[in-house]
């Protein structure tokens, strides 16, 4: 007899599991940025746009496919067609592709979290060198928190061809952040329901606490107000260059892809999640709440960040102009305040008329301070988490108890998005009568973990992070657009769009408005594929891919070409999952074509 299908406690459960798994570090890291380069406050326009034409219709398609069918990504593709197998297939992929670097952020957080509880913090001061005369070199050429990520936490090499050991401490943290998934999805929707509402709501917690803190910063008011306007004082400059930024076609395609990959499409996640709930669960209303929610998250973590980022540009600045303002007093001798911030143009003005040779031999060492440089300086993904977040907390009264913070909401992020990806590769696992027969769920689970951790392993050498790198940018963005678009088409032309709308009917107790069969049938795929195009020919201008590598003896990082082996490993990345979806089709059609040449042949 079949086991029945596990199902969701209630409703709020499933939303929570989804919420947990779309609030991810990209709304941390990526989202903040891409204000900052595209217009400030005018990108919340092409933004929402995005989010009522391309997120909330493609959230709720894969909802109510995965609702009814009621099988993860492989089984629920194959059910509308099997020809369509391989876009489950790829689904599964791209999420084991996911999973296999993902987790090595919640390692780094791990070891930050760990490193948090020290008194000072370990990023707050550069270390002494081997003689104890002098700070480190490399240290003394970047900052304390460079130095921290860079040699302490990720021990980096100079490039990606140097490949090194593997870093013990980076290995157990690792290994630790795949048990502690392990163990959130050990009993399935069991386990996985009652973890997602703290990690779905945990996160908030700390950002209401980091909010708060963030506004009675000094200095936070100078981020808040980079972020929503553009970079000009006068009124009229800044409506042309908002109006500038909303013509240029980048705005809205990073607008576009944004909401795309913070809301989890087309890894299988949200269909795996779905197909637990009850058959007439009203996905349309979920859909909609978890896009708005998501949304929300994204602009609300922005204000947190760039108060935080105000903060730290704010204290850079004026330590600038205290070193600048305590080296011109101590060299000509002048009365102590008689130098300020207010009077120190005018001050390096008098100085070079008055001496003009002693100033002209002390101007190398006379720092150019600015707040908007400081401002401008535009960081996402890991240099945003963990050397900006790390620098500003440093600086803070109690810093231990807002680093702990800190690092566990980005552990709660990490961990529920981390229960999404195992879910989009578990369920179709699981829902295979051979694996499950012979095999425990859980034992299953294990192996996956198992071999996602010793795969993992490979970030944790010196030469780790450019390999993260390289599967963050290439292994799921391409890949992605190609499977959603296939599986809208799919819906509408081959499943037929009255079809679903007979499916909803029976799910809902309505049918589908115009507003949703107008997304899902002409604008959504026109908008995927107009992001497919824009996607490959940005790859063809490019040239020669590059990354950025460290180099220690300057302090700072210097632009790469990959090797050739690296493009190798990129095209592979992009070719394995996406060629799951023409393979899976052409295998389909060769086993139907034997099967009725052996027919006709009896």
């Amino acid at each position: 007899m079949e086991n029945p299908r596990q199902l969701w406690d209630n409703p709020l459960q499933f939303v929570f599991a989804c919420i947990s798994y779309a609030v991810g570090l990209g709304n941390v890291w990526r989202f903040p940025y891409l204000c900052q380069m595209y217009g400030g406050g005018g990108f919340l326009i092409p933004y929402l746009i995005m989010l009522i034409v391309e997120g909330m219709p493609l959230l709720y398609l894969e909802l109510a496919v995965g609702q009814h069918m009621r099988q993860g990504s492989i089984g629920a593709w194959k059910i509308i067609s099997p020809y369509l197998s391989g876009v489950g297939i790829a689904s599964v992929v791209v999420s084991f592709f996911l999973s296999m670097y993902y987790n090595v952020i919640n390692a780094w957080a791990f070891w930050y979290l760990f490193h948090s509880f020290q008194d000072p913090l370990p990023w707050a001061s550069c270390p002494l060198n081997s003689n104890h005369t002098n700070y480190d070199e490399e240290c003394a050429k970047t900052s304390s928190t460079q130095y921290f990520w860079y040699r302490k936490t990720l021990n980096i090499s100079p490039s990606i061809e140097e490949y090194g050991s593997i870093q013990w401490e980076q290995a157990v943290c690792l290994i630790l952040a795949w048990l502690v998934v392990y163990l959130c999805i050990l009993r399935g929707t069991e386990s996985t329901g009652k973890v997602v509402y703290v990690t779905a709501s945990l996160p908030y917690f700390v950002l209401i606490i980091y909010l708060i803190r963030g506004l009675t910063l000094h200095g936070a008011v100078n981020g808040l107000i980079y972020m929503f306007t553009p970079k000009s004082s006068d009124i009229f400059h800044s409506l042309v260059l908002q109006i500038e930024q909303l013509a240029n076609p980048k705005t809205w395609i990073n607008a576009a892809t944004q909401i795309f990959f913070s809301l989890g499409l087309g890894f299988g996640s949200l269909i795996a999640f779905a197909s637990y709930n009850e058959p007439n669960n009203n996905c349309e209303r979920h859909a909609m709440i978890v896009s708005l929610i998501n949304s929300s998250t994204s602009i609300f973590a922005s204000i947190v960040t760039f108060s935080i980022y105000g903060f730290k540009a704010t204290f850079n600045y004026e330590n600038c102009l205290s070193k600048v303002i305590l080296l011109l007093t101590n060299v000509f001798d002048l009365e102590e305040g008689a130098l300020t911030a207010d009077n120190l143009d005018s001050m390096k003005d008098y100085l070079t008329s008055t001496y003009p040779n002693q100033y002209a031999e002390l101007l190398p060492q006379i720092k150019n301070c600015s707040l908007e440089a400081e401002l401008d300086t535009a960081v996402q993904g890991t240099g945003l988490a963990f050397i900006v977040y790390s620098e500003a907390i440093k600086n803070m009264e109690v810093s231990q108890l807002y680093s702990v913070l800190y690092f566990v909401m980005l552990l709660m992020l990490g961990i529920g998005s981390m229960l999404g990806n195992t879910a989009a590769i578990l369920t179709p696992l699981t829902d295979s009568k051979f694996l499950s027969t012979h095999l425990p769920k859980e034992v299953i689970s294990g192996i996956v973990c198992f071999i996602n951790c010793i795969v993992g392993l490979v970030f944790t050498m010196e030469a780790g992070n450019y390999w993260f790198d390289i599967f963050n940018d290439y292994a799921a963005t391409l890949s992605l657009l190609l499977i959603v678009l296939v599986e809208t088409i799919a819906v509408c032309y081959v499943y037929g769009l009255k079809r679903f709308e007979k499916d909803l009917l029976l799910m809902l107790g309505h049918k589908p408005n115009w507003y949703w069969k107008i997304m899902w049938a002409f604008v959504s795929p026109v908008l995927i594929i107009s992001l497919v195009i824009f996607y490959l020919t940005d790859y063809i201008r490019t040239g020669t891919l590059q990354y950025q590598a460290w180099d220690a003896t300057q302090g700072q990082l210097v632009t790469k070409d990959y090797p050739s082996y690296a493009l190798a490993v990129i095209g592979l990345l992009v070719a394995a999952s996406t060629m799951c979806i023409p393979l899976g089709a052409l295998i389909i059609f060769i086993m139907k074509r034997l099967k009725r040449n052996v027919s006709t042949l009896e």
